[in-house]
């Protein structure tokens, strides 16, 4: 074996580095400016021609640096030296005029640009001279970033897969997402740009995969001890290869209703593959308004409340008992001190409850902190505190609001 002096391993070892880099540049880091989908190969094509924009004032100027640093060097004496030159109006045009029109340009580029790749802008082409007819349906998927993993729900196929996004080619794509916890980032490169998974909100994401092959996705925002693990599988499929993997989803023995979900939703690592035969109808719905936990009160629905000025003193002890960290999840434990604010009636359709409820939400009146039921009036206690008690949110005998 050879040896060398150590005055030469410090050498050696930098240079090693340098020389790993061609190698490197093997794998498939030019994904982003050479993507297999639409939207995000137009994304590249911004990018690059805003460099090439740029660079034609950057080059010139580190160019002249150099130049002008040898030319008038203290040693060059054949130099011209005019110790009282100020001012030049040629070279000011030159000096302004130069950078203001590639700012002009790069403002219409990135202004036409951003507005035609807005990702909750549904995409007007598949590829170049192939634009979206007006009868064509894209296909939906619902997304939810979980800890530490991803959730796809096929609402048109009525499937679900963990970890594997399959999608066909040339056809449009209308990504719903959201998140059950905390903040995160869906991003496949070779598709699209990234966008922001966030727990009770939901984003939206346009674009179309042009080219069949197998691809990878993977979560670009931080979000605890797993998110180096957060990818999965992206696969490209023509339209017959599409329907048999759905046919092949549906063979699965797994359903994902809400119990599923929140056994599902417990956080965990390098988790594999796995398909869902069928899904709860609404089930994503319950996700971004968080109230996938039977009788737990829909977001939407709280926020309608308040927008009518709330439930007053009669809703404080409208809540149930909850549990919700990152090693339990949500409805894993009794836990003293948190609670759930309890739904007032059945929720709607497509709020992926209703059927779902363990049992029918209480009607009996409310009671808040010291008071008597509505309509009973306490010692002591004046008509206008009577007429605060006797506030009634008890739904009717319909079970609607």
């Amino acid at each position: 074996m050879l040896s060398f002096p150590r005055r030469f391993r410090s050498i050696l070892r930098p240079a090693a580095a340098l020389a790993a880099l061609p190698a490197m540049a093997g794998c498939n880091k030019m994904v982003v400016l050479d993507a297999a989908g639409d939207v995000a190969r137009r994304q590249g094509d911004l990018v690059m021609i805003s460099t090439v924009l740029m660079l034609l004032i950057i080059v010139p100027v580190m160019a002249l640096t150099i130049v002008f640093a040898w030319r008038y060097r203290a040693a060059n004496k054949e130099a011209r030296y005019e110790p009282d030159w100020d001012h030049s109006t040629q070279l000011e045009l030159v000096i302004w005029a130069a950078p203001l029109l590639i700012i002009i340009c790069l403002g219409a580029l990135t202004w036409v640009g951003t507005h035609l790749l807005d990702p909750y802008r549904a995409i007007g082409r598949t590829a170049p001279g192939r634009p979206v007819a007006a009868t064509e349906k894209p296909l939906d998927i619902q997304v939810v970033a979980l800890d530490w993993k991803w959730l796809f729900i096929y609402p048109e196929q009525g499937i679900a897969t963990v970890n594997e996004l399959a999608l066909p080619t040339n056809r449009p794509v209308r990504f719903r997402i959201s998140a059950s916890s905390v903040m995160n980032s869906f991003y496949v490169p070779a598709l699209a740009g990234q966008i922001y998974a966030m727990p009770g909100m939901e984003t939206k994401l346009h674009a179309v995969l042009n080219e069949p092959g197998r691809y990878e996705g993977f979560s670009a925002n931080y979000s605890g001890a797993g998110f180096s693990h957060m990818r999965f599988a992206v696969n490209g499929l023509d339209d017959a290869g599409f329907a048999a993997w759905a046919r092949d989803a549906r063979q699965s023995r797994n359903t994902l209703d809400r119990l599923a979900y929140l056994r599902l939703e417990q956080p965990s690592e390098n988790e594999p593959h796995r398909r869902f035969a069928s899904v709860e109808p609404g089930l994503f719905d319950a996700v971004v308004n968080m109230c996938v936990e039977p009788g737990k009160m829909c977001m939407r629905d709280m926020m309608a409340i308040d927008a009518r000025g709330g439930l007053g003193l009669a809703g404080i002890h409208n809540t149930r008992r909850l549990s919700y960290d990152k090693f339990a999840a949500r409805g894993s434990n009794p836990a003293p001190r948190r609670g759930a604010v309890t739904a007032l009636c059945e929720p709607e359709a497509g709020d992926g409850a209703g059927s779902g409820l363990a049992a029918p939400v209480d009607p009996s009146p409310l009671l808040g902190a010291g008071l008597s039921r509505p309509g009973e009036r306490r010692p002591g206690t004046s008509d206008d505190a009577r007429r605060v008690v006797a506030f009634d949110p008890a739904p009717p005998a319909t079970g609607k609001p």
